[in-house]
C-alpha cells in the first residue's frame, strides 16, 4: 500500500491527493518531480551504495534532482547533523553499525526536506535497542520538524508509541483509523479488541485523556474571600476547591478545613492564597497514566491536569483512574 502512495506500483482504483494535486493522474514527469521534492522514502533494507560515502549516499537524492555538488553536500551534511552522524560523512557504509546505517538512510530522506516520509517498516531489521533508539530519534526529529510521515509496521508496541494516528489492517482491508488512545477504549471489533490484547493502558493514555472537569473550581475576583469559597464546597458536598484565575489559570487547591483555618485567623490574613494546600504538583496534560499515579496515590485530593499553558483542564480521581483501568481491560 505505502508503494502505491508514490505510485512505486499503480493503484488499480482510489484517489491520492498531496496538497489538491492527485497523484494518480500525473504524468511521468509530474511524478518523478513530485518524488524528487516532495516524497521521500526510507527502506526496511538500509539500500545504501557501498561503493560511496556517507555523505555521497545521503546526497544522492539531491544529486539525481540536479543540484550543484555544493548545495547537496551541505544540505546532506545538515541531514547527517539531524541524525547525529555528522562526524562519519566521509566513511563507507561498512564502517557503520547497523543502527547508524539506518540512521544514513533516514538522513537521505530527509536530505531533500520532503512534505511526506514514507517509512516501510524502517526500523524492523533493527535489534531492539537500536530499535528503541531509533524511534526516539525519529519522534525528536518530528518534534522540531512538523511533517507527515507515513510508517508501516508489524510492531504493536512501535506504532503505540510513535503513531499521532493508526490504521489497522487485515487482509487489505482498513479496520479502523484513529489516535492510539481511541482505539485503545473503543476498537471496532473482535480483530482489533485481539490485537490489543495484553497492551498496558498507563503506557498510552495521558492525563488529558481520563481527567473530567467535575470539581468545584473558585475563581478569584474582588470580593471572592475564604467564606464564600467554604459556602460553595458545603453546597455541592465537596472536600476540596481547585482555584483558577479568569483564565483559568491554575492557582492551587484549597479544602474545608484549610478555609475553616484561614477564617480564624486576623481579618487581614483571611485570603484565598494563604488556604492552599501545600504538597500539590499538578500533572501535564501530555503525562501518561504510569508517571501520575504516584501522585494520585500519595495526596488525598483529585489530580488537577494542566494544558500547556498551565491552564485547569480538570482532574483525576483514585475512582477514575481506577474505572479507567477497568474500562480497558473491560474491552480486551
Amino acid at each position: 500500500m505505502v508503494r502505491m502512495l508514490n505510485r512505486l506500483i499503480e493503484p488499480t482504483s482510489g484517489q491520492i491527493f498531496v496538497d489538491g494535486e492527485e497523484i494518480t493522474k500525473m504524468s511521468k514527469e509530474q511524478l518523478i518531480q513530485l518524488r524528487r521534492e516532495k516524497m521521500s522514502m526510507v527502506f526496511q533494507s538500509f539500500a545504501l551504495m557501498p561503493h560511496l560515502t556517507v555523505l555521497q549516499n545521503v546526497a544522492f537524492g539531491l544529486e539525481m534532482a540536479g543540484a550543484d555538488r555544493n548545495s547537496r553536500e551541505a544540505r546532506a551534511l545538515q541531514a547527517l547533523k539531524q541524525v547525529g552522524l555528522e562526524a562519519w560523512a566521509q566513511s563507507l557504509p561498512e564502517e557503520l553499525s547497523g543502527g547508524m546505517q539506518q540512521r544514513v538512510g533516514l538522513a537521505r530522506g530527509l536530505a531533500t526536506d520532503p512534505d511526506v516520509l514514507l517509512m516501510d517498516e524502517a526500523f524492523s531489521a533493527l535489534d531492539p535497542l537500536i530499535r528503541t533508539e531509533m524511534q526516539d530519534e525519529l519522534l525528536k526529529l518530528q518534534a522540531n520538524q512538523k511533517r507527515t510521515i507515513v510508517f508501516i509496521s508489524h510492531d504493536l508496541d512501535e506504532a503505540m508509541r510513535i503513531g499521532d494516528r493508526i490504521a489497522i489492517m487485515e487482509g487489505g482491508r482498513v479496520v479502523q483509523v484513529g489516535t492510539p488512545e481511541e482505539i485503545l477504549q473503543n476498537p471496532a471489533d473482535d480483530y482489533v479488541r485481539a490485537f490489543f490484547r495484553g497492551v498496558d493502558p498507563t503506557n498510552i493514555l495521558t492525563a488529558g485523556d481520563i481527567a473530567v472537569d467535575n470539581q468545584v473550581t473558585i475563581v478569584i475576583v474582588d470580593g471572592k474571600s475564604p467564606r464564600a469559597a467554604l459556602q460553595r464546597l458545603i453546597k455541592n458536598d465537596r472536600g476540596y476547591g481547585y482555584v483558577v484565575d479568569s483564565n483559568r489559570t491554575f492557582k492551587g487547591i484549597v479544602s474545608t478545613d484549610s478555609l475553616r483555618e484561614v477564617i480564624e485567623r486576623p481579618e487581614s490574613e483571611q485570603t484565598i492564597p494563604n488556604a492552599y494546600l501545600e504538597g500539590v504538583q499538578p500533572a501535564s496534560v501530555n503525562d501518561f497514566m504510569q508517571d501520575i499515579l504516584p501522585e494520585i496515590t500519595k495526596h488525598p485530593w483529585p489530580l488537577p491536569v494542566l494544558d500547556d499553558d498551565g491552564k485547569y483542564l480538570g482532574a483525576i480521581s483514585k475512582n477514575l483512574f481506577l474505572r479507567t483501568l477497568h474500562r480497558s481491560e473491560s474491552r480486551q
